[in-house]
C-alpha cells in the first residue's frame, strides 16, 4: 500500500536503533496535515489524493482559496500538493475530505522518498557546480579556474557543463527508512539527510522503486 505526507525539516539529529547503532536522522513536522480533495476517474481521469499543509492567516488567500478549503472544514493552507501513485492503492484515499493525516500512517523501518527544494548556491562556476579540476597555478599557465575549451562556437551549448545557477531545484532522494515515528509531537524522524535547507517543505511517499 502506498502513502504520502507534506512536511516541513526542522533540522538533523542522532537516535540510537535497537541494536545500539548511532543513526544520524533529519526531522520532519508533519503536524496539520489535512486532505482537501479527493480525485477520481470518473471525474478528472486520474486518481490523486490533495493534501494541505500548514496553516496560514486567511487574509493572505484569495477568494478561491478560500472557498475551496472551506469544502475540508478547515483554515487556508500554506503548502498544498497532489499525492497520487501509478499502479499502487493509495492509503490516502480511504480518508475523507478534512481528514487529517497522521504519523501512524508510517511504520518505523519503512522504506520512503523524500522531495524537497535544495539550497540555493546562486551563480557559480564549473569547479563548484560541476566538480572539474582548475588548471595549474604556477609556470605562467594564465589558465586557473576557466570552463576550458567549450568546442565549436557554432555548435549547439545545450547540457555542456557551463557557469551558471547552481541548486534551487527540485530533488527526490529515494529509499530512505524511517528511524522513528513520534505520534505526540506528530514528527517523522527520516534516516540520512533529506534535500533542502532548515524549515524547507518536503513530501514523504512511499518509495517506488524495490531496495535490494
Amino acid at each position: 500500500m502506498a502513502k504520502g505526507i507534506l512536511g516541513r525539516k526542522l533540522g538533523m539529529t542522532q537516535i540510537f536503533d535497537e541494536n545500539g547503532v548511532l543513526v544520524p536522522v533529519t526531522v520532519v513536522d508533519v503536524a496539520d496535515n489535512v486532505v482537501l480533495q479527493q480525485k477520481t476517474v470518473e471525474t478528472d481521469g486520474y486518481v490523486a489524493t490533495q493534501v494541505g499543509f500548514e496553516t496560514k492567516r486567511e487574509k493572505l488567500s484569495n477568494k478561491p482559496e478560500q472557498g475551496h478549503v472551506k469544502k475540508a472544514n478547515t483554515a487556508p493552507k500554506r503548502f498544498i500538493k497532489e499525492i497520487r501513485f501509478e499502479g499502487l492503492d493509495n492509503d490516502l484515499a480511504n480518508l475523507a475530505v478534512g481528514d487529517l493525516v497522521k504519523t501512524d500512517l508510517f511504520n518505523v523501518g519503512e522504506v520512503i522518498d523524500v522531495t524537497g527544494t535544495s539550497k540555493g548556491k546562486g551563480f557559480e562556476g564549473t569547479i563548484k557546480r560541476h566538480n572539474q579540476h582548475r588548471g595549474p597555478m604556477t609556470h605562467g599557465s594564465r589558465y586557473h579556474r576557466g570552463p576550458g575549451s567549450i568546442g565549436p562556437m557554432k555548435g549547439k551549448y545545450k547540457g555542456k557543463k557551463l557557469p551558471g545557477q547552481m541548486g534551487h531545484e527540485t530533488v527526490t532522494i529515494q529509499n530512505l527508512k524511517v528511524a522513528g515515528v513520534d505520534v505526540e509531537n506528530q514528527v517523522l524522524l527520516i534516516s540520512g539527510s533529506v534535500p533542502g535547507p532548515n524549515k524547507g517543505l518536503v513530501v514523504v511517499k512511499t518509495a517506488i522503486k524495490s531496495v535490494k
